[in-house]
């Protein structure tokens, strides 16, 4: 599964490894879901985990980026013509769309939706993506008597 993972996601998953945002981390980081980015991406990644508030050790940071870096994908990503409460979430939407991903895991699904245009981007929660990721299969229909 292709995926971009906002910034709040990434936080809360290193932060609190054991709910929907450090597992989606954790499969991340396995190569399970393969996570989309382009250089703005990464330099926020950098630029939040670095804060003092967190008291992440750089060597931390460095190695869970090189390894979402090495499993994922970089992407080209192309300009979308929509206007959003928050143009910071604008490079996430755009590598989004850009990569042709199957969704956009944040903890703030509002700020993604549009105040002008539409991009068509799915956009859902940690919690969504682990639901649908851990439901089973349907079973196949047994033969009919």
């Amino acid at each position: 599964m292709r995926i971009v993972l906002d910034t709040n996601v990434l936080v809360s998953g290193i932060l609190s490894p054991h709910g929907p945002p450090g597992r989606i981390l954790d499969l991340a980081v396995r190569g399970d879901l393969h996570v989309l980015y382009d250089d703005r991406i990464l330099a926020e990644y950098r630029e939040v985990l670095g804060r003092p508030k967190f008291a992440l050790r750089p060597e931390d940071v460095a190695q869970v980026l090189g390894q979402l870096e090495r499993t994922g994908e970089a992407v080209s990503a192309s300009p979308v013509s929509v206007t959003l409460k928050d143009e910071d979430d604008l490079p996430f939407l755009e590598v989004s769309v850009s990569g042709a991903s199957d969704a956009l895991i944040t903890g703030n699904a509002a700020d993604l939706e549009p105040v002008r245009g539409s991009h068509g981007a799915r956009v859902v929660s940690p919690r969504e993506l682990m639901d649908e990721i851990t439901q089973p299969a349907d079973p196949s229909p047994g033969p009919r008597k």
